[in-house]
């Protein structure tokens, strides 16, 4: 796809992320929306991986850490042609696979996710199996700013740095804000690149939700022989919707009917701009 076109797809999904949470009455709308562009350009533009090929031991990884915004990657994935969309309106309903989190019960989900801090060692593992097994698939994961402090990724870092995995990109989605407040209040990590990097990442900043630039990043891996990847992706909590971004309370917040109205007129007027 060009850039244009994945441009409409996140407005796309950004509805569908919408509809399908308040068809649940339950979701991560702040993170799913400030990550979504990330992952549409993963999908759309990057990943060497299809319902074709998921079997196949050389096709690209992606592992989502941020586990809780799955609502982004399940509408996703049903666009891809892992599962009829249809499925979706099950999400979080009972008996369904469509849970809360990442499952493996889904198809299209590499790893069950959620618990904070495992997606970046997962990928590291996966990464290592890669090299020793002399293959050239690649292993991409997303990580929320808010799960960092999770002990497991800086050994994750370490060990990826130490291996250098060249292979591994992580992703950042950096909106500054979880649960309980900004990230910086809760724990503070920055500066994160400086971090990474003296550990033996080779890290670049990005505009998470612009998508040249995302495109322009991820063309780029690597971005250094023989160093681990590190994209640290400066995105809006709730991006698209006025009224939610930049709100803490949307974190987990879910629209009522009057909200989820308001939401959907100002992304159809976006994309008709």
């Amino acid at each position: 796809m060009n850039t244009g076109e994945l441009i409409e797809k996140s407005n796309q999904y950004r509805q569908k992320i919408l509809k399908y949470i308040v068809g649940a009455n339950a979701g991560h709308t702040g993170g799913s929306l400030s990550s979504i562009d990330i992952i549409n350009v993963l999908y759309n533009d990057v990943l060497k991986v299809s319902p074709e090929t998921f079997a196949s031991p050389d096709r690209d990884r992606y592992i989502q850490s941020k586990g809780h915004c799955v609502e982004a990657l399940f509408v996703v994935l049903a666009d891809v042609g892992f599962f009829p969309e249809d499925d979706l309106n099950t999400l979080c309903q009972y008996k369904s696979h469509y849970i809360g989190h990442p499952t493996r019960k889904v198809k299209g989900v590499e790893q069950n996710t959620g618990a904070l801090g495992h997606g970046l060692p997962l990928a590291v593992g996966t990464a290592i199996a890669a090299k020793l097994d002399e293959k050239d698939y690649r292993v991409f994961t997303l990580l929320g700013d808010g799960e960092l402090p999770e002990g497991s990724n800086w050994e994750a870092a370490l060990t990826g740095a130490h291996y250098k995995l060249d292979n591994l990109c992580a992703i950042i989605d950096k909106n500054t804000l979880q649960i309980s407040g900004p990230t910086a209040e809760v724990c503070n990590t920055d500066p994160v690149d400086t971090k990474f990097e003296s550990f033996g990442w080779a890290v670049k900043h990005v505009d998470g939700n612009d998508i040249k630039a995302l495109q322009e990043a991820f063309s780029s891996l690597p971005f250094e022989k023989g160093k681990p990847n590190l994209i640290i992706a400066h995105t809006v909590k709730g991006k698209g919707v006025s009224f939610m971004e930049n709100q803490v309370s949307w974190h987990h917040g879910v629209p009522n009917q009057e909200q989820y109205a308001q939401a959907i007129e100002e992304l159809t007027a976006a994309a008709n701009n």
